[in-house]
């Protein structure tokens, strides 16, 4: 493989960013833009590249992305409330969802 750093890309067209190493895609975040702000609502990582962090690396970049967009981020995905939990920085963006908010 001659292009092994990961990028990610925000995909508008399909409501999602996605994680690319080299030329195939290797996971996606799946996000609804609603009134509440951008509402992550699901996030894998291909069974080929697991256990490599690419899971971090797309929820950091793909909700770095959104706050610099100034949108509010309103986690609905696991993964995206477990990656949030654990780091702050971006705690300004973000908006939790209660149990009376329904999925996007």
């Amino acid at each position: 493989m001659a292009d092994t750093e990961p990028k990610v890309v925000r995909n508008e067209a399909a409501n999602r960013y996605e994680l690319w190493m080299g030329d195939t895609l290797a996971g996606q975040a799946e996000y609804k833009l609603t009134e509440a702000g951008t509402a992550f609502v699901h996030t894998e990582v291909d069974d080929a590249f697991s256990g490599q962090g690419l899971g971090s690396i797309l929820a950091r970049r793909s909700l770095e992305d959104a706050a610099s967009r100034d949108e509010v981020i309103v986690p609905y995905c696991p993964f995206i409330q477990a990656y949030l939990k654990r780091h702050h920085d971006l705690d300004a963006h973000v908006q939790w969802p209660t149990p009376k908010h329904q999925r996007g």
